[in-house]
């Protein structure tokens, strides 16, 4: 008889741990299962046995990975409460509507199963989410009770990011914020229309009120800290949110720019985003999954946002609303800056160098300190971290650009096109699903005539004709 790993997990804890019998290990299988389309963190998806000779095995169900503040990568147990729900939004695999099967932990049984792994070394953390079970109240109530039993009962002080549900009494989501590391309000959609269409039982402000009470209990929090030591904790991690990419129409224009508008209004840590994947049938949503490479471009632009001081409206215009599928942002925004570059590598600031592609916050820190004490060529920049396969565009040491090169605009986006591309092995099977389309292998092929740039700029990452909702109807 052969198990999945859930049940190979649970069969290795102990006969009289109290979590070894049937009806929990199929919860377990069923509520990891449903959890995988939350991606506040990132999933595994392995399941490697160990071999004689070699160290350690990896787990798919349930496992995911996540990293701490202090750049560890953490295991967490990724696992809903319950997968019943009274919400019927049409992108959700737990939908009411939905025909699947269903199950629901009691707090104990979460609480208990978390401790279990947790002393066999498989995890270091949990990350807990939840359909609506009866209404927001009540399945808020079922998390605290659960998250407080790890907390106080088994003395339990390792990672724990909890998703809020929306709806929930201000009460309660300050219970929950004050009990984990790190809190979660799913914003779903990229706009409001699309939110009424798709989820009918949800609305903006229902989503924006906890976010904006979470927003201002970390502020309140920060202040008192400066004050008093030893202030009560409250989701010392911040809040996260994630959305949904590809099962409306919104353009990567729009949405980061509402991604920027989350991180200034409500300080948020990250912006998550799930490209689609089908997983009912509706005549609202499109017949298949949305490319994984723009989920992975808006990732990139999302990290220019935080990271770098770019704004959403200078990677993306209404002219040019979509993010390029063969370079990645900050290539395709020197590109449609040309006034800009090159830049001097001798008096060029900090936050200049960060625009030049190929050139991160060390590498141009690194630039800054050592160029006060002799000139740099383009060998120096190499050994300082400069990515000079991209960086030696834009930049010229001394006055001199690197022999060789030629600067015309389409050689240079060929050129940039190559070595910006995402090799299937990223994603895995479903990148060769998703994104390997006959208009997408065309638009790799490097050795095709190359359309003029400002085209390239504006299309969209291709994609199979999607559904009524996604054209524009309903």
């Amino acid at each position: 008889m052969r198990f999945s790993p859930c049940y190979a997990i649970l069969f290795a804890l102990d006969a009289n741990s109290g979590v070894n019998n049937l009806e929990l290990m199929d919860k377990l299988r069923i509520l990891t299962g449903a959890a995988k389309y939350d991606v506040a963190c990132t999933s595994s998806g392995v399941d490697r046995k160990g071999i004689p000779g070699a160290l350690g095995n990896s787990v798919a169900a349930g496992i995911c990975h996540s990293f701490a503040a202090d750049g560890r990568c953490i295991s967490l147990l990724k696992i809903l409460m319950s997968n019943a729900c009274i919400h019927d939004c049409k992108y959700c695999a737990c939908r009411s509507s939905s025909n699947t099967e269903r199950a629901t932990l009691t707090p104990e049984e979460l609480a208990d199963l978390t401790i279990s792994f947790y002393r066999r070394n498989y995890i270091e953390g949990l990350f807990l989410s939840s359909g609506v079970v009866g209404s927001a109240d009540i399945t808020t109530e079922l998390m605290i009770r659960a998250i407080a039993r790890l907390r106080e009962v088994h003395g339990f002080r390792g990672y724990i990011h909890a998703k809020g549900i929306p709806g929930a009494a201000p009460a309660l989501v300050e219970r929950l914020g004050r009990l984990v590391d790190r809190i979660s309000i799913n914003i779903e959609l990229p706009s409001e229309s699309s939110l009424s269409a798709l989820a009918p039982g949800k609305n903006k402000a229902g989503i924006l009120a906890p976010m904006g009470q979470i927003a201002g209990m970390l502020e309140q929090r920060r202040q008192e800290l400066a004050v008093y030591r030893h202030v009560r904790p409250f989701a010392p991690g911040g809040q996260a949110t994630q959305m949904i990419v590809g099962a409306s129409p919104e353009t990567d224009l729009h949405i980061l720019r509402l991604s920027q508008g989350l991180y200034k209004r409500y300080r948020l840590r990250r912006v998550f985003y799930s490209a689609y994947v089908p997983v009912g049938d509706s005549r609202f949503l499109p017949e298949v999954a949305a490319p994984l490479l723009r989920e992975h471009r808006l990732y990139q632009a999302d990290f220019l946002l935080r990271q770098y001081g770019f704004d959403a409206t200078e990677l993306l215009d209404p002219d040019a609303p979509w993010l390029d599928a063969r370079l990645d942002p900050k290539c395709l925004w020197a590109l449609r800056n040309p006034q800009i570059f090159p830049m001097e590598v001798q008096r060029a600031d900090y936050l200049q160098l960060l625009r030049v592609p190929g050139v991160g916050p060390i590498s141009a820190q690194r630039i800054v300190e050592a160029r006060r004490t002799t000139p740099l060529c383009f060998d120096a920049l190499k050994k300082l971290g400069v990515v000079l396969k991209r960086a030696q565009y834009f930049l010229t040491c001394q006055g001199k650009a690197m022999p060789g090169l030629r600067l015309s605009q389409e050689n240079v986006y060929r050129c940039l096109a190559k070595d910006c591309r995402v090799a299937p092995s990223v994603f895995g099977n479903r990148m060769m699903q998703q994104v390997s389309m006959s208009d997408l292998v065309q638009d790799f092929r490097l050795d095709a005539a190359l359309p003029p740039l400002s085209l390239l700029a504006t299309q969209p990452i291709p994609s199979e004709p999607a559904g009524e909702f996604a054209r524009g109807g309903a």
